[in-house]
């Protein structure tokens, strides 16, 4: 798993838009301008889920005055994402990683694995500076439990 100070991989992976599309993204295009948030979350229309993405979705204004960028990350289809940020009024991308290179790579896989689902993505926050350093990283034990929001704006002021 990583951790402050060490290197974030760089990623290029589909992604539903705001805007309704649906288009590869990349870590370098996201810490182009400044840090980006990485939050990481085990599934679409779950309720704790839900509550996290409609959370930083309210916060989303102080990320951007920090001239931060925010992405949702899971391994749920892009198609599905589309969808979930429909319901819900998501204003940020939202990485679907099918493949579980991220949640790999970031070593957020969940130890659950089915032949339906394989494995999905920890309850994990990232903040990943320009040069592609992670300068802040939580990493949930319990699925239910939400990132504390106030310490990930404070630590995207301070990235």
């Amino acid at each position: 798993m990583l951790a402050d100070g060490d290197e974030a991989p760089g990623f290029a992976a589909p992604a539903a838009l705001p805007d309704g599309d649906i288009e590869t993204v990349t870590l370098s295009e996201a810490t182009a301008d400044g840090p980006a948030v990485l939050a990481f979350f085990p599934g679409a229309f779950t309720s704790v889920c839900s509550a996290e993405m409609t959370t930083f979705r309210d916060r989303l204004g102080e990320l951007r005055a920090a001239d931060a960028t925010l992405y949702g990350v899971s391994t749920d289809l892009p198609f599905a994402l589309r969808a979930f940020a429909d319901r819900h009024d998501l204003n940020f991308p939202l990485v679907g990683d099918t493949e579980r290179r991220l949640v790999d790579a970031y070593g957020v896989r969940t130890e659950f694995e089915s032949p339906a689902v394989g494995g999905l993505a920890r309850r994990a926050v990232f903040i990943v500076d320009p040069d592609r350093t992670v300068t802040d990283a939580w990493v949930a034990d319990d699925p239910t439990r939400e990132p504390d929001y106030d310490a990930v704006v404070a630590a995207v002021v301070d990235a």
